[in-house]
């Protein structure tokens, strides 16, 4: 049975794709992208090397009508990729979306929160979780000494997360897997593995020097020794409450109690302490390079969205920089 063209290519494509040690994300999306455009392509009997522009214009209209901006701008930008490889690799005459006018997405502005409102954060943490321990450690009995034990190693715990994830403006994914070799406190520094497994170094101010220490030294270990399996300890930085890796989606559903207990706004997300480091290395006067070196951004562009929501620092360039932004306004 011979395999169609279209998917040969895609299947050359994904290859391609892994040996660029992308995300494992990234291949499964652009499979199901591309997947779904080249059947698309065979419904109507049109060769996708050389389809029509009338075609990918009836094509896109299919995409708009049928599902949300977001997710027919990540369908393009599959379909532009696989292309784009197919006319690098002589497998297409060339990339027929090159001429096609797609629609944008309208940028929003991240959620940044205040200073006080991080500060209420760990705030939360402290006067919530630490209060409970401290009730349980009193109590009499082992098992409520051993669960005031367990509840102070997670407060311990959750101090670090948010301390670690604001002072480097970390992916809730390289928090997840942040590893103990990465860390340095003596430099102030933790090595991650940011988007296309690309390494960079993050700085840690005393704060979160000093909470992961104590993490390290308290919290940790306890959680370690509530494992069931007596094989290895883990070498990931974060546990769980049995010991385990804390993955993605239990770093989301803790930083999510907490910034309800703080009383943060709706829709404040783990990845809004990142946003909000950025914003606050800008208001403190950080060079826009530097910022996006900590982010580990390929692109400026990215980057600048930060300006656009740091008014103190646009305010005060202004001030500083106009010849009449001081001057009194006449009576």
């Amino acid at each position: 049975m011979t395999v169609p063209a279209g998917v040969a290519a895609l299947d050359r494509f994904l290859a391609a794709l892994a040996a660029r040690d992308v995300s494992p994300h990234t291949p499964r999306a652009y499979a199901g992208a591309v997947g779904r455009y080249l059947a698309w392509r065979g419904e109507r009997g049109v060769d996708w090397r050389e389809p029509p522009r009338a075609d990918l214009r009836a094509y896109l209209a299919s995409l708009v009508g049928s599902v949300a901006r977001s997710s027919v701008a990540q369908r393009l930008a599959a379909i532009r990729s696989f292309h784009r490889f197919a006319a690098r690799e002589g497998l297409a005459p060339g990339d027929p979306w090159g001429a096609i006018a797609t629609p944008r997405l309208q940028r929003r502005l991240p959620r940044v929160l205040e200073v006080e409102q991080v500060e209420r954060l760990l705030d939360a943490i402290e006067g919530g979780v630490v209060r409970k321990s401290a009730g349980r450690l009193d109590a009499a009995g082992d098992r409520d000494l051993a669960r005031g034990q367990l509840l102070a190693a997670l407060a311990v715990r959750d101090r670090a997360i948010v301390e670690t994830a604001y002072a480097a403006g970390l992916r809730i994914s390289e928090l997840a897997a942040a590893e103990l070799a990465s860390l340095d406190p003596r430099r102030g520094e933790i090595r991650v593995l940011g988007k296309g497994r690309k390494e960079r170094v993050g700085l840690l101010g005393r704060p979160a020097v000093d909470a992961l220490e104590r993490y390290l030294a308290d919290g940790r270990p306890v959680l370690v020794g509530r494992r069931a399996s007596a094989a290895t300890a883990p070498t990931e930085v974060f546990l769980n409450h049995r010991g385990e890796p804390l993955g993605v989606r239990g770093l989301r559903y803790r930083l999510d109690r907490l910034c309800r207990a703080a009383g943060l706004p709706e829709g404040v997300s783990p990845h809004t302490l990142r946003h909000s480091f950025a914003t606050h290395l800008l208001d403190g006067g950080a060079d826009l390079r530097v910022v996006q070196e900590l982010l580990g951004h390929e692109s400026l562009a990215t980057t600048q969205v930060y300006t656009h929501v740091s008014p103190t620092r646009l305010r005060a360039a202004y001030r500083q920089a106009h010849p009449r932004a001081t001057t009194d306004d006449p009576a």
